[in-house]
């Protein structure tokens, strides 16, 4: 391949007929992210542009063996060309996931955040981080404090990351820890997998799920493991399960007003802002310095600029500008999506 070279992306299509109506825009955006940071220039003018009647988001870009494996991690690769005059020149992208993609796809339930805007949000906010390659690395550690069922701990789970996951909701803790455990029995993982109370001052602060698995039997009998755990508590005690200074990405979608939650000193909190209000400077306590926050929320019922707000106080810069600015989108009459990103100062 040339030093620099003109690519056109071929993006994965959406099974959400909503999502796909805004996958493109989404994508651009994406790749905005990546190109000014985690590759730090050497992508650049993401567009969506018609080939032969299909649609290609097209951007140049310098990229080296390692800038494809942290490409890969895209949310929307399916595949990749670089333009050859009128020709399109197949471009060999490695996987990054770890494991079959079934441990995302096979719960379905309502409420559910859309995979593909799963892998956005995660990519985008360890793009974000300090050192984005350490995503590739499998070396990054995530905290999900509105976990629900599980959709970002198994994102994370499949490109290798130890994750981290807090929820009030003890239906959700109870399908999780059953469905990942029989997940990887059906798999034949090696794993070894628990439910325990987690006390403090012999008071019971939390009940906490973990397994811990690895790919092959090889690489868990060497120590090469990683684990998913998952607390049933209030979110806002996040700095009281997990040790500070611990964490690299904290990532969620906050509540819409109808799940998840934190008991707060109010009563149960369901909007993203009393959510925050309560819980993220715990959330934020659990990052190291230059981590990374992505959130994403419903901006009919709290503005960009509460949000904002809200992690500027909890000792976190927001980040703006190109591609930042790009990921409002619609998905339903009554929601209207958007993400942020800020990093621990």
């Amino acid at each position: 391949m040339p030093a620099v070279a003109q690519y056109a992306l071929l993006p994965a299509p959406s099974a959400n007929r909503v999502y796909a109506r805004s996958a493109l825009d989404l994508v651009v955006a994406e790749l905005t992210v990546l190109g000014a940071g985690a590759f730090g220039g050497r992508l650049s003018s993401p567009e969506v542009r018609e080939l032969a009647g299909v649609e290609y988001v097209l951007f140049t870009a310098d990229l080296s063996a390692a800038d494809l494996a942290l490409f890969a991690h895209a949310s929307s690769v399916y595949a990749l060309f670089e333009i050859a005059g009128d020709l399109l020149r197949p471009v060999a992208v490695p996987s990054p996931d770890r494991y079959p993609s079934d441990l995302l796809t096979i719960l379905k339930y309502q409420g559910k955040t859309n995979e593909q805007f799963t892998r956005l949000l995660l990519t985008v906010t360890a793009a974000s981080a300090e050192r984005p390659e350490r995503l590739t690395e499998g070396r990054m550690r995530l905290l999900d404090p509105v976990c629900g069922r599980g959709t970002t701990l198994n994102q994370a789970a499949i490109l290798g990351l130890d994750a981290v996951g807090i929820d009030v909701d003890g239906k959700d803790f109870d399908l999780y820890s059953v469905f990942l455990t029989t997940w990887l029995k059906d798999n034949r993982l090696k794993h070894k997998a628990a439910t325990t109370p987690v006390r403090r001052e012999h008071a019971l602060l939390a009940k906490k799920y973990e397994a811990v698995f690895a790919p092959t039997r090889e690489a868990y009998a060497a120590g090469h493991t990683q684990s998913v755990t998952m607390y049933l508590a209030d979110t806002a005690r996040a700095a009281q399960l997990i040790r500070p200074g611990t964490v690299d990405l904290v990532v969620g979608d906050l509540p819409y007003g109808v799940r998840h939650g934190s008991s707060g000193p109010k009563g149960l909190a369901r909007g993203p802002l009393d959510l925050l209000d309560s819980a993220v400077g715990g959330w934020a306590a659990t990052l190291r310095t230059g981590g990374a926050m992505g959130l994403s929320w419903n901006t009919l019922v709290a503005p960009r600029a509460d949000v904002a707000a809200a992690l500027d106080g909890a000792g976190l810069d927001v980040l703006s500008g190109p591609g930042y600015d790009g990921f409002a989108h619609r998905v339903d009459r009554s929601i209207l999506r958007d993400l942020m990103v800020a990093r621990k100062r």
